[in-house]
């Protein structure tokens, strides 16, 4: 594919929102069937798509603009007390950086995790399948980043897209539910940042943010972020 402008896009029939209750979604979607090359995925992740398996997409809703795209800039961003502690805790957690894969091993900690946090989601229950569709259906220049800890467990992988020259975004992320003491979900989120600034990158992109979504309240922890409004990227500090 040679342009964004070869791209058809579709849009879903209203639907059931999954983060605001009594709200409808609307989705829009680029072509599955045509191949997203790297700089078309950095264009559509520019103009707040994200990508879900195959799936390059971006919500579309009538009167409702309460998702918004969320993006770290890694050179500013600020190393609290709290990370520094997340970032000791974890010390002897070590990470490789692996092509998408699936065995006995991962897809056990993938199950757990499912599982155990996502019993009310659309991911439950967790498959075989249902992960291959997700999480191995690559998009251009896809890596697993995989969490070991002090034993050569695994703990933790990232699924993680690599934009050419530009940053990473955080597709999902997995984790050994029983280890909440070590601050799993935010220590894969770190080292991220350290993966992209040793990379001379400038951006973390980590999906959306919703404002009246509890569980998405963990994203302005990493303030400063750059928040997609309208067409701008506009920087966000959070309020003491």
């Amino acid at each position: 594919m040679s342009s964004l402008n070869d791209v058809r896009f579709f849009a879903t029939a209203p639907h059931e929102c999954s983060y605001l209750d009594g709200q409808e979604a609307t989705t829009l979607f680029a072509d599955p069937d045509i191949k997203i090359e790297q700089d078309d995925y950095q264009q559509l992740t520019l103009i707040g798509f994200r990508r879900s398996g195959r799936y390059f997409y971006r919500p579309q809703c009538d009167g409702c603009q309460a998702c918004i795209s969320v993006r770290i800039p890694v050179n500013t961003f600020r190393w609290s007390r709290r990370f520094k502690r997340t970032l000791k805790r974890t010390a002897d957690v070590t990470c490789e950086w692996k092509l998408p894969y699936i065995d006995d091993e991962i897809y056990v900690l993938y199950s757990h995790y499912i599982n155990a946090r996502h019993r009310e989601g659309d991911m439950y229950p967790p498959s075989a399948e249902q992960f291959r569709t997700f999480l191995m259906i690559e998009g251009p220049n896809t890596r697993f980043a995989c969490y070991r800890d002090g034993q050569g467990k695994l703990i933790a992988v990232s699924v993680v897209d690599v934009l050419p020259d530009h940053g990473l975004s955080a597709v999902y992320t997995f984790f050994e539910p029983q280890l909440d003491h070590l601050s799993l979900g935010q220590m894969a989120i770190l080292r991220q940042i350290q993966a992209a600034q040793a990379r001379g990158m400038d951006y973390l992109y980590l999906g959306y943010w919703i404002r009246d979504c509890a569980k998405m309240n963990y994203k302005t922890d990493y303030a400063p972020l750059e928040m997609l409004i309208g067409r701008q990227w506009a920087r966000f500090e959070r309020q003491s």
